[in-house]
């Protein structure tokens, strides 16, 4: 029998993870450039991601929900993004602590955001990891060799300096385009290399 096709066009999916690490300015400048891409977001913060938010940004844990598609509870495991049937162009945890991927490296997880994180390893989906830690000692490297060996990308959310960022809105652009473009996404905000700067650079009047 041939498959069943809705003949619908489904908007693309990506699954956003916000915990407690430090850079909660990465997860949210996320959401706002999956809503300029038409991106489905769908949102799960830890409790302690939450208090960053507080902690760091002008925005109250409301106001970053309302930046996203859909929100779940932290412990709602029976949510849609616990399952592998839920399709989805994959995730990425922005910021993501040591605990978080910890948890994920070990497979025993215990909330929806780091249970979502291991269905998406399992299902062969992108997971893109913001590890917000420095310096690093020797067991989180090897937690972290664990992650990049089962299929995750380990992004830290090192700024391009080549890009000349005037400020942190442009190095959490740059940190924020690098994870859409692995994941297939051309964000116009990206600064590239060899396009963007290299031609502006050389079409430059020198100055006297």
């Amino acid at each position: 029998m041939a498959a069943k096709n809705s003949g619908k066009a489904r908007k693309p999916r990506l699954v956003v993870g916000l915990s407690g690490a430090s850079g909660a300015a990465f997860g949210i400048r996320l959401l706002e450039a999956c809503s300029e891409l038409g991106i489905e977001s769908h949102l799960v913060m830890s409790k302690p991601g939450e208090m960053t938010i507080g902690y760091e940004t002008k925005f109250t844990p409301r106001q970053v929900a309302a930046k996203a598609g859909r929100l779940y509870a932290i412990g709602d495991i029976a949510a849609p993004i616990a399952s592998g049937s839920f399709q989805t162009g994959g995730m990425v945890i922005a910021p993501c602590s040591v605990r978080t991927w910890s948890e994920i490296a070990t497979g025993v997880t215990t909330n929806l955001l780091t249970r979502a994180a291991d269905v998406t390893l399992k299902e062969r989906r992108p997971l893109i990891l913001m590890v917000r830690e420095t310096p690093l000692h020797a067991g989180h490297l090897r937690s972290l060799t664990q992650l990049a060996e089962m299929g995750a990308i380990i992004l830290p959310p090192v700024p391009a300096f080549y890009a000349e960022p005037h400020g942190l809105e442009d190095v959490v652009d740059n940190i924020v385009g690098k994870a859409l473009d692995l994941l297939g996404y051309d964000w116009p905000r990206t600064k590239r290399w060899g396009e963007d700067l290299v031609r502006g650079k050389r079409n430059a009047k020198p100055k006297r």
